[in-house]
């Protein structure tokens, strides 16, 4: 048996007024294999639908096609748009009739683009269904839809936890969000609130992956210009030719590709916060601009003659040492003592011990939300001695790093608590060696080379002790040694001790 199954369209029904075909009736005369059955679902102009009915089957009789088995069906639903009424309307017509079917078709022109959306979702889901749809012109034509949505579904969520592992953890939206039980912590976030409080630019260091960003977003939140916008951009992502038009904006025709005018950041930012990212990585001939916009409230477009005035907060950030880069010529001192009014040291993860338990709940949850997205993830937790061992490790990456190697510990574990071997197997390793300072002496230099030695001996064993909880065997391999036995004879000549 073959069967049709379609919403009733309100096009339908006019063109049944004016004696013409539309959707319904151009598929049921035109398709290729003639139809058994014709169910017609609808929800409205119910005192048309016996007249539909008779105009239907009186087309199929003088076509010489089946009219014995065509009747219009009250559809339950609460509106033509409501999806969870009409999927539950059209899930059940199109589970019964493709298994009375050999083959069952669906007309996607009829009906309201949500009823199409259903139709088409559930129907992908039967392995006997058929797609058709009306031209204007009444031409008909079967239609495939190359999807495999449970597969297509997968692949997306997974795509979307991918993202957001790459992306940075959002764990703070305002300063009493954020987790600050050290001291380390407090003390910045007590400095930032006096800072938000003010107007005046501010400067935030720290490594990399401190969350540089999270507290330029907390001081703008907790500042007078929290209604308004906030827009960040890293300086060191932005190639140097388009860094000023990025900035600044441009006039149309400025360059070759400016086809219309456009307002950079700073005009963007108007009123609220413009948050600098990698602030260094400037170049010398825009910090000169960024320090005209400091001094006088005002930029220039490229391109253009004429300034306009902004009202911008900057906030900038580094992990650079910016007296290094004074001294390279490579940063303007005028511009650094604009920027660094109030200035904010983020404590690198290793000085927040105190804070990592919460830390790592917080990713935990976060990466457990976003991965129970995938039909095929199911919900962790980590164990106390993991987090133990978490505190122990320098974490050079800081929060990132920590982020990316927890995202790595709960996708590749099967356990339902994280422990601290599945740690130790999602961190990468990577090879560290001594930087390689230039040393200099003059001739009538002195050092004690052998106590030298012996300081940065004594720290490296201290650390390796350090990150792998005492444990020697595995101290042993970080620092190259023989054998865990040559280690205990360091520790004795450099007098370290341990628990």
């Amino acid at each position: 048996m073959h069967t049709l199954l379609t919403w009733l369209g309100t096009k339908d029904i006019e063109n049944m007024l004016e004696n013409t075909n539309a959707a319904i009736s151009s598929i049921a005369l035109k398709s290729p294999t003639p139809f058994d059955k014709i169910v017609i679902l609808a929800n409205k102009n119910e005192d048309k639908w016996s007249q539909f009915e008779h105009f239907l089957k009186k087309s199929m009789a003088i076509a010489g096609r089946s009219d014995q088995n065509i009747q219009v069906h009250k559809a339950h639903i609460e509106s033509p748009i409501d999806y969870i009424s009409i999927s539950d309307e059209a899930g059940k017509w199109i589970s019964k009739l493709s298994d009375e079917a050999e083959t069952l078709s669906i007309n996607l022109t009829s009906g309201t683009p949500t009823m199409t959306a259903i139709s088409v979702l559930i129907g992908k889901g039967k392995t006997n269904t058929r797609f058709f749809q009306s031209k204007p012109n009444n031409e008909v034509e079967e239609v495939e839809i190359p999807l495999d949505f449970a597969q297509t579904y997968t692949q997306s969520a997974s795509k979307n936890i991918a993202a957001r592992a790459t992306s940075e953890p959002s764990l703070y939206r305002a300063f009493d969000q954020i987790t600050s039980h050290s001291a380390a912590m407090k003390a910045a976030i007590k400095k930032a609130q006096r800072i938000a409080a003010s107007e005046v630019p501010a400067l935030i260091l720290g490594e990399t992956g401190t969350g540089k960003e999270l507290m330029a977003n907390a001081i703008h939140l907790a500042s007078l210009r929290s209604k308004k916008t906030f827009r960040v951009v890293n300086c060191g992502a932005l190639a140097e030719t388009i860094v000023d038009s990025t900035l600044f904006g441009h006039k149309k025709g400025s360059f070759t590709g400016a086809d219309k005018d456009y307002p950079g950041l700073f005009e963007q930012a108007d009123g609220g916060t413009l948050f600098l990212d990698e602030v260094g990585e400037l170049p010398l001939n825009v910090q000169v601009k960024l320090l005209r916009a400091l001094q006088q409230g005002e930029i220039t477009r490229l391109g253009d003659t004429k300034s306009i005035n902004v009202d911008v907060r900057i906030i900038a950030a580094t992990h650079q040492d910016l007296s290094l880069l004074i001294s390279k010529g490579e940063f303007r001192e005028d511009l650094f003592y604009r920027l660094a009014v109030g200035i904010i040291d983020m404590p690198a993860l290793r000085n927040r011990l105190e804070d990592i338990p919460q830390i790592v709940n917080q990713l935990v949850e976060q990466i457990n939300e976003l991965s129970s997205k995938h039909p095929n993830y199911k919900s962790k937790k980590i164990s106390d001695n993991a987090i133990k061992f978490i505190s122990n490790q320098s974490w050079s990456g800081n929060i990132r790093e920590l982020w990316s190697t927890l995202n790595r510990a709960l996708l590749w574990s099967n356990n339902k608590v994280v422990d601290e071997k599945d740690i130790i197997d999602s961190m990468i390793n990577i090879q560290k060696n001594t930087p390689d300072h230039k040393i200099t002496m003059s001739i009538n230099d002195k050092v004690d080379i052998v106590q030298i030695t012996d300081d940065i001996q004594k720290k490296y064993v201290k650390a390796a002790l350090k990150a792998s909880g005492n444990v020697k065997k595995q101290a042993t391999q970080m620092l190259g040694l023989k054998d865990h036995q040559t280690l205990t004879n360091w520790m004795k000549r450099l007098n370290i001790t341990t628990d």
